[in-house]
Formats: structure tokens, sequence, C-alpha cells
């Protein structure tokens, strides 16, 4: 029972396995929460998609939070490569902050722009990572999703494009 229970949380810590990607595993783990974002725009009314993508982004909030202790024991480190769920609520940050008529075009946008600030982690992100647990595996990627959202909102304010 307790494999099984190992299997689940770190299915779910990984983003469906995508968090054992041996090259840039944040990167590649952020590929599902493109894919729910697209799906999302696909198949969910207008008028209900931000509440949509609301809802996933707590889920995997929620999930980040009480699973970041486990996977910190499991693979042994304050804030494992593997564990991508935080990736996957960092994405979904982003889009639901900003968004363009194209699903395609935001998605694409907003995977470049979320994926630089997390590498970068500009002030005060990176000084999230230091708090407890699962909170600070999370946090400083939603951080740095907030400076993704506002770099996007501000190219699209002062170009026009994006």
């Amino acid at each position: 029972m307790r494999a099984l229970g190992n299997f689940i949380r770190a299915a779910l810590s990984t983003a469906l396995g995508f968090g054992y990607s041996p090259l840039i595993p944040g990167t590649i783990g952020s590929l599902p929460a493109m894919a729910l974002f697209l799906a999302i725009a696909k198949t969910v009314p207008t008028e209900f998609q931000t509440w949509a993508i609301a809802a996933c982004l707590l889920i995997s909030c929620f999930l980040s939070i009480l699973l970041g202790p486990w996977a910190q024991r499991y693979w042994g480190r304050k804030d494992p490569r593997q564990f991508v769920l935080d990736e996957v609520a960092g994405f979904l940050v982003t889009v639901l902050l900003f968004r363009t008529s194209d699903p395609l075009q935001t998605a694409l946008w907003a995977f470049v722009a979320t994926r630089f600030f997390d590498i970068v982690k500009p002030f005060p992100a990176r000084r999230f990572e230091g708090l407890p647990g699962g909170w600070g595996i999370l946090l400083d990627d939603l951080a740095a999703s907030l400076y993704a959202a506002g770099a996007l909102h501000a190219v699209h304010m002062i170009l026009g494009w994006v």
C-alpha cells in the first residue's frame, strides 16, 4: 500500500512523470500546464475559462504545499528537480493574469516568460525558496510568474504585440 501511495504522490509531484526528464525538468514539467490551459481554452466556454484556470491553479497550489514535504524526504533535497507541480502552478498564474485572443499565442508567450522569470528569479522571488516545505517550493514560482505576467502586459502596452 505504501508503494502505491508513493507512486501516486510521485505522479502528481512530477506532473505525470514530466519532472523525471534528465534535461531541464522544470521546463519540460511546464508542458502539462500548457496542455491543460489549451484544453481549457478549447473546451470550456469563454465566460468560465478564468474560473477553470483559477480552480486548476488552486488545486496545483494545494497539492504543491501538501506534497512538498513528502517530496523533500522522498528525493532527499530541499527543492527536488523532479518536483514540477510548482511549475504547473506558476504557468497557470501567468495565463490567469495575461491572455491574448489566441490561446496558442498566449500559451507560447506565457511559457517563455514564465520559464525566463522562474530561472532568473528576480527579487524577492528567490527569497521565498527559504520558506519551509511546500511553501518554499511553490511561492518562488508564483512570484516569478507575477513578473512574467507583468512583463507580458508591459510588452503588450509598449509595443502593441504579444
